[in-house]
């Protein structure tokens, strides 16, 4: 039986070494970090993993790389999302087969397909595979919107039992909730404090890249210990850190973050830029005033 996927989950970067090659090694410290740290689990080659700017073997290797390193400890998804149904079945195949437990699959994000053809879509995936799918609602960056009443077409195809929303439309994760009942669990997307609050189970986070104790920690205040005013007050005094990795800058702002931390996190691949000499020097600036270490021994 597959693991049940609940609290934050780091969306994880892939670093590169100074040749701009994958880090595996890096990749390997990154992950036993993470777990050490308190995560509640790990999804590599999502848009924050840069999966569009890396190879087939890239994917495969840093796929297996994460899983291995977790052994277990926590729950793996793998992001396997593309243009091809076909392609993300190959993938989410491959994903099950190296031992991942899930996959998180964005729309296709060029074609703009109908509610139908998403339905199909996620329909032959999840027929090829016996591993649960978390579907991702990115519309600033798929070109399609899974609106609720989509969501609820989703949920009903045995395996696809989970959802990244990533709008700034908190009210979402009411309304699917509402729809779907038990038939498909929320994890917020951007808004991880207020998806909590409307009843979501997780939390697919960017900024637990630099800080996955206090991130894993917000989940755990609200939802296991109903300490909702409390976690506010630590949602706000960790919202500088969670801001700085939101918008353009979520891949080469968590970079220079982790760079900082003492983490050879690498620069993005292009197009992206390394960040600006003075927007870098803030992010320098958030790890001195928030005492971000990356530390594998503590």
């Amino acid at each position: 039986m597959s693991k049940r996927f609940r609290g934050t989950y780091t969306v994880m970067i892939t670093p590169y070494d100074r040749d701009g090659a994958v880090d595996l090694k890096a990749l390997r410290d990154l992950t036993e970090w993470q777990i050490r740290q308190g995560i509640h689990g790990l999804i590599p080659l999502g848009s924050t993993g840069e999966f569009l700017s890396l190879s087939e073997e890239e994917k495969r290797a840093v796929a297996d790389t994460v899983i291995q390193t977790s052994a277990g400890r926590v729950p793996v998804l793998i992001g396997t999302g593309a243009e091809d149904t076909r392609d993300v079945v190959r993938l989410s195949k491959q994903a099950e087969q190296l031992g991942a437990d899930g996959v998180m699959i964005i729309p296709p994000f060029y074609s703009t397909p109908t509610d139908d053809e998403l339905v199909h879509h996620y329909k032959w995936v999840a027929e090829s595979i016996t591993i649960p799918i978390m579907v991702y609602n990115n519309p600033a960056t798929a070109n399609v919107d899974l609106k609720p009443e989509l969501v609820q077409r989703l949920s009903e195809i045995k395996g696809c039992d989970y959802i990244k929303e990533s709008t700034l439309e908190v009210t979402r994760v009411r309304d699917i909730i509402r729809l779907c009942g038990d038939n498909l669990t929320v994890f917020g997307g951007v808004l991880g404090f207020e998806s909590f609050v409307e009843g979501a189970q997780g939390w697919v986070a960017v900024a637990s890249n630099v800080a996955p104790g206090p991130m894993a920690k917000l989940f755990s205040m609200v939802a296991d210990e109903g300490k909702v005013f409390e976690a506010r007050a630590h949602y706000l005094h960790w919202l500088p850190v969670i801001e700085a990795v939101f918008g353009q800058y979520y891949v080469g702002g968590t970079k220079s973050l982790l760079n900082h931390m003492g983490f050879g996190a690498g620069h993005p691949r292009p197009p992206r830029l390394p960040l600006p000499e003075a927007k870098d020097r803030q992010m320098k600036a958030l790890v001195d005033q928030f005492g971000l270490r990356f530390d594998l021994a503590g």
